[in-house]
């Protein structure tokens, strides 16, 4: 009696410890992309040069290729990629909900979106800087304190623009179309967002420059889904971004979209050293 009593608590435990492999599985992030045979990816469409829409209705940019890039190592075709608009507004909430695989965006890490999303490790290190009308006597961001100063909503550079010119009058836009629109109607003194961003605008509306000063630095990442459903996935993708930086591929991706863009490996290496749980999987 004792012994089938034995036998069938280990009968029960190996069903149990199955069914739960099995659910663990069917809940795994990497698992339904490979069965779907198709990445989701949530991209800007409205910042260039990282993520927009030319003048022929494509959508390009860094952030365009690096997804294509991912798909092709995880799913070994790059067209194997989906896309869905996203912005600085409902690009967390599109990721939560499922509605996408991951935020391709550029999307700095900062702790308060640490607590609510993963991030990979860093692809692109920028900062944030000034966008300027080409005749403007402005030189550094100290400057603008009683001028009026364009930002993005639900983006680092409102904080940062008050802990830097805390009598700056700030004007809040919804997205940088908007605000470099309100630029040309002098509608303010200045815009500020990451570098590589105004870079984008500045191509696009030669009448501004961008200053060469940088105050700040803003790592860029992916976002994934919280929870251990996406860990396998954020591993895999961790290797590929660490992998195309040794490989240079992610240096010619900034040189492709960013003619102005400087040589950031120094920084890159200093920002995924010191923070921990990078530092184990960059070597040089």
């Amino acid at each position: 009696m004792i012994k089938k009593f034995f036998s069938c608590l280990i009968l029960l435990s190996l069903f149990l410890t199955s069914g739960c492999s099995k659910e663990e599985k069917d809940n795994d992030l990497l698992t339904q992309i490979k069965d779907r045979g198709r990445l989701i990816v949530g991209v800007k469409y409205d910042s260039r040069p990282f993520g927009y829409v030319d003048e022929n209705g494509r959508l390009k940019g860094f952030d365009i290729d690096l997804a294509h890039m991912i798909a092709r190592q995880l799913l070994g075709n790059e067209k194997k990629v989906s896309f869905k608009q996203v912005n600085q507004h409902n690009r967390i909430s599109k990721l939560n909900s499922g509605e996408v695989d991951m935020i391709i965006a550029t999307m700095s890490i900062t702790p308060q979106r640490e607590s609510v999303v993963a991030f990979s490790v860093p692809y692109y290190i920028t900062g944030q800087s000034l966008l300027v009308r080409k005749t403007s006597p402005i030189r550094a961001i100290g400057e603008l304190n009683e001028k009026k100063v364009i930002t993005i909503l639900n983006t680092t550079g409102e904080r940062t623009l008050r802990y830097f010119a805390p009598e700056a009058i700030v004007h809040g836009y919804r997205n940088y179309q908007d605000g470099i629109q309100a630029m040309k109607e002098r509608k303010a003194d200045a815009m500020t967002a990451d570098e590589a961003i105004l870079v984008g605008l500045a191509l696009e509306n030669p009448e501004f420059k961008v200053l060469p000063q940088k105050f700040t630095n803003e790592a860029y990442a992916i976002a994934f889904r919280k929870g251990p459903e996406s860990d396998n996935l954020r591993n895999d993708v961790d290797t590929i971004l660490l992998q195309m930086r040794k490989k240079g591929e992610l240096n010619h991706l900034k040189h492709k979209w960013i003619p102005s863009s400087y040589d950031n490996k120094r920084k890159m290496k200093q920002i995924l050293n010191k923070t921990p749980k990078y530092k184990d999987k960059f070597s040089e």
